[in-house]
């Protein structure tokens, strides 16, 4: 039988790797902060512990915060655009909004543009529905800046998050017309939902070919897609759950070649995200939980 301490990490474990993956977009220094967290935890003193999932996340957010900084810089040397790592999610993470929109592609990419206290911040209150109190012993700040924090972290969300409701139906929809034109050669279909201003990014990690920089409006992007087709149909597609949302995975030689996701706002691609880097493509042979 475990002891209270392994008991009670391994009761939080999902819902712990869910708040330093959204904290990191990245599970391999998602993995390395519940590390640590453990390392912590088990030094610590029951008794003295009013609430332990609480407990726990402030340790892991004060972790993953430490390991965002240090991620910062290594994405200032990162070779071409740098994407979250997709997950291969179930479909309970699709049945929670929510979630799912916390942890989708586009979603993650937001979350990018805001600085590591406003992120942490965000995620454990928009997502988590923290308290302020709560927030500011996780941050190390007052509960008055935390609403401060809060705010403005918020105005900057809403102003880059997808504009309207996203179904996963939309997203399957966009997918499909991709499918298509890599099986019959027809582009026609697909370059009828390419937003006007759609962004095309592609992350290879300077380990595999992608495109260094993005790729925008519909008739550049049209143009990389066209030429792209043939990769495309060498290998095999099929639709997966990743990161809550209907995506594509290209499989070349029975090996994981890129991870295809989609932005769609008001019906329109306004993002095509290809994950190519290998490094990224490691846990797409399995269900990754994730909790709230």
């Amino acid at each position: 039988m475990a002891d209270p301490a392994t008991e009670a990490f391994l009761a939080h474990r999902n819902l712990l790797f869910t708040v330093a993956y959204q904290l990191l977009g990245s599970a391999a220094d998602a993995e390395d902060v519940l590390q640590e967290t453990w390392l912590r935890w088990v030094g610590v003193d029951l008794a003295d512990v009013r609430d332990q999932r609480a407990y726990l996340v402030r340790i892991t957010t004060r972790q993953a915060l430490m390991r965002l900084r240090s991620l910062g810089r290594r994405k200032e040397s990162y070779v071409g655009p740098w994407l979250p790592e997709p997950l291969l999610t179930a479909p309970d993470v699709a049945d929670d909004v929510e979630l799912a929109d916390s942890v989708s592609m586009a979603m993650l990419l937001v979350l990018e543009t805001l600085t590591p206290a406003e992120r942490a911040v965000f995620v454990l209150r928009e997502v988590f529905d923290l308290g302020y109190d709560e927030i500011a012993e996780a941050v190390g700040k007052t509960p008055a800046a935390v609403r401060q924090i809060a705010h403005r972290a918020r105005s900057h969300v809403a102003a880059r998050r997808p504009r309207g409701t996203v179904s996963p139906a939309a997203s399957r929809d966009a997918l499909e017309a991709f499918r298509r034109a890599v099986e019959t050669g027809d582009l026609q279909h697909l370059l009828d939902i390419l937003a006007p201003d759609v962004v095309f990014l592609g992350d290879g990690g300077g380990v595999v070919p992608a495109v260094l920089s993005p790729v925008v409006g519909s008739g550049a992007v049209a143009r990389l897609l066209a030429g792209s087709l043939g990769s495309f149909a060498a290998g095999a597609l099929r639709a997966a759950q990743v990161n809550g949302y209907p995506a594509l995975i290209h499989r070349r030689d029975d090996a994981v070649d890129t991870v295809l996701a989609v932005r769609v706002d008001d019906g329109l691609i306004t993002g095509l995200y290809a994950v190519r880097n290998p490094e990224k493509l490691s846990r797409l042979d399995r269900e990754t939980a994730l909790r709230r």
